[in-house]
This record gives C-alpha cells, sequence and structure tokens, in this order.
C-alpha cells in the first residue's frame, strides 16, 4: 500500500500535527510505504517523521503569502489565488495524472485542498486532516470580493470529495465541510530534560529559560535590546545571530524541539496549532502575540484559558521585550489539568478504515 502525505509548508503547525498520526498509522501498519510531499526540507520532516519515507520536495498549496510569520499581504494571495484557479479543471486533472503516475494507493492531506478534488477525479481514497481548512480562511479574508465567490466553491468542493475531514481539536468549527470527524488534540509530548539540555546550551538549570518560538516563520525580535534580567535566559533561533550571555541559540542538531519545549520555564509564540497545543499538554506558560485578524484565534484563546496557562501580548509588548510581568503572572497562576492528546491514536484508528489501509 503507497499513501501519499500531502503537508502543508506554511508554518511548523501542520507538520506537527500530522506527524504523531503518521507514527501511531506506523504502528498498526509496519510495511506501510509512505511518500511525503512538502515544500519542508527532508531534514527537518524527518525531525518529526519517524521511520523511512520517500519525500517530494513541491507544494500543492501556499495558504498565504506572508510578509513574515503573522502579517498577510493580501493583494498578493489575492492574486495567487485568483493564478491557482484560472483553468482549474486542468489543474486538477494534472494533479490526477501525477497521482497515477506515482502508483499513489491512498491520500492524506494536511491541509491542501488541489490533491483531494485530484483524488476524487483519479478513484483514490483520500482524507484531510487539520485544524484548519483554506476554504474558511479564504472566506474569512476574500469572502466579500467580486471575484472571490466561484474560487471559494471549488476549495469547499474539493474539501467535500474526501472521504472525511479529521478536524483535530482546537481548531476551527469548518460547517462547510460536510463529513468532518471531530478528534481530540494532537501533540508529540516529551519528558523535561533540562540536564542534558543545559550542557548543550551552556545553561544554568537552577535559572528561568524562555524559548521564542514563532511557528517556523521569519518573525525576528530585537532581544539584544531588552533588557537584561539576571536569573532569564532567551533561546532564539541561532540564524537570529544575537550574541548576549543570556541569549542561546536552540535549533542544535540532536536536540529535538519538543524536547526543549518540555523543558523550558515559558514559551513566546505567535498564535498556531503545533507550540500552543504541545505547550499546553505539557502544562508549559505561554504568552502569545494578539493576532486579531487570524480566523483560529479566537478558538485558540478559548481552548487555551480551559486547559492552559497563557496570555496575549501586543506587538508593542514583545518588541521592546516588555514581557518579565506577564511571565511572573503565569507562574504564580495554579497550573491546569494538562489536556489529553489522543487525537493520533484515533486518526490513525480512522484512517485504516477510510483509506482502505488495513
Amino acid at each position: 500500500m503507497h499513501l501519499l502525505v500531502d503537508i502543508s509548508a506554511h508554518g511548523l503547525g501542520h507538520l506537527a500535527q500530522i506527524a504523531p498520526v503518521l507514527d501511531a498509522l506506523r504502528g498498526l501498519l509496519p510495511g506501510l510505504r509512505l511518500t511525503v510531499r512538502s515544500a519542508l526540507p527532508h531534514e527537518r520532516l524527518a525531525t518529526r517523521i519517524g521511520g523511512d519515507f520517500e519525500h517530494v520536495a513541491e507544494a500543492r498549496d501556499f495558504g498565504f503569502v506572508m510578509n513574515n510569520a503573522v502579517d498577510i499581504d493580501l493583494a498578493a494571495s489575492a492574486r495567487r489565488y485568483r493564478e491557482f484557479h484560472a483553468g482549474w479543471p486542468q489543474r486538477v486533472a494534472a494533479e490526477a495524472d501525477w497521482l497515477d503516475r506515482h502508483r499513489i494507493d491512498a491520500l492524506l492531506s494536511n491541509v491542501a485542498y488541489l490533491p483531494l478534488a485530484a483524488a476524487a477525479q483519479a478513484g483514490i481514497p483520500a482524507v484531510a486532516l487539520s485544524s484548519l481548512n483554506w476554504a474558511d480562511l479564504f472566506a474569512s479574508y476574500f469572502g466579500g470580493e467580486t471575484w472571490a465567490a466561484p474560487i471559494h466553491e471549488q476549495i469547499l468542493a474539493a474539501y467535500n470529495t474526501a472521504r472525511c475531514f479529521l478536524r483535530i481539536s482546537p481548531g476551527l468549527p469548518m460547517a462547510g465541510i460536510k463529513r468532518r470527524h471531530a478528534l481530540a488534540p494532537v501533540a508529540r509530548i516529551s519528558r523535561p530534560d533540562r540536564p542534558r539540555i543545559s550542557k548543550m546550551l551552556d545553561l544554568n538549570e537552577s535559572e528561568r529559560w524562555l524559548l521564542i518560538a514563532m511557528g517556523g516563520m521569519e518573525f525576528r525580535l530585537p532581544v539584544e535590546n531588552w533588557p537584561q534580567i539576571p536569573g532569564l535566559n532567551w533561546l532564539v533561533p541561532r540564524e537570529w545571530q544575537i550574541v548576549r550571555q543570556d541569549v542561546r541559540g536552540f535549533d542544535l542538531p540532536g536536540l529535538k524541539f519538543t524536547d526543549l519545549l518540555a523543558s523550558v520555564d515559558a514559551v513566546i509564540s505567535k498564535p498556531g496549532y503545533g507550540t500552543f497545543v504541545e505547550a499546553a499538554c505539557s502544562g508549559v506558560p505561554i504568552l502569545y502575540l494578539e493576532r486579531p485578524d487570524w480566523p483560529e484565534t479566537p478558538w485558540f484563546a478559548t481552548w487555551l484559558a480551559a486547559h492552559a496557562r497563557a496570555a496575549v501580548l501586543t506587538r508593542e509588548q514583545l518588541e521592546r521585550g516588555d514581557v518579565v510581568d506577564g511571565l511572573h503572572r503565569l507562574w504564580q497562576a495554579p497550573p491546569p489539568i494538562l489536556p489529553a492528546a489522543g487525537g493520533a491514536t484515533e486518526a490513525a484508528q480512522l484512517l485504516l478504515r477510510e483509506l482502505g489501509l488495513a
């Protein structure tokens, strides 16, 4: 059985969602042949997906054109959608031919819709899995445009060709998806490993470690200008090239992100599935950048209020490093009961049935 898994490269949350599902699925089907199609680098995919897989370094969705991790270029995104849907039937036919030539037996998409439409045309069983879908997000930003209705209809129709849409929590309601199936949260949870990480990053175990993770997209913060506070250490992407006694680059070979996340005293992030859910399930406090325009934000906020110690930062606060008071309030708050992350096992069992993999 040859399964194609299409993973969006629009941030790292899509990979964080689907990798635990693939691991659970391979536990049930050790001999499964897996091809992963994604614009994410193979090295990045391999940090999350266990076992061997073929990698096709291509993308079948783009989501939105981003200026950085949180700011959408709406004009450029509108052009891309109009270009992408020009000659839509021909694009679907070409994709169906691709699936046939690569002898794909089943498809799992997170969360490109073109492959789903093509799989339906080719007679290949297909399932979607995500906390979001591009139809709802497209409608949020472009629903009032005169040109948008036919494109939205094509996107929604493509999703509705899937045998089911596994909607993992927390996520969008997805009222327009006919065969949606709600799942528990999906997360890879590690145990704290401060002794090992302290040696790798040359950190004092007794001090506070604050992780800044913006979901794999560019959003550099001027940490070098932030006040230095005794006992606090900032863990940032190495590509920021910040040289300061209280700053470390965290993305080292051999250091898994989930191990690091479970070991820090708090994480600062943007609204996004992977970091939010993994941090909450690990009991790690979260400060996150306000993003009122992003459609998932209210659903994330509601879930975090029930399951995590979390608070919002304005952009101005984050730019100037005005985060310490907020962190102390989170550290003083009583920890909630940790949420269970059983969605991966649920999804794997459903995929066996819906894709005919068993």
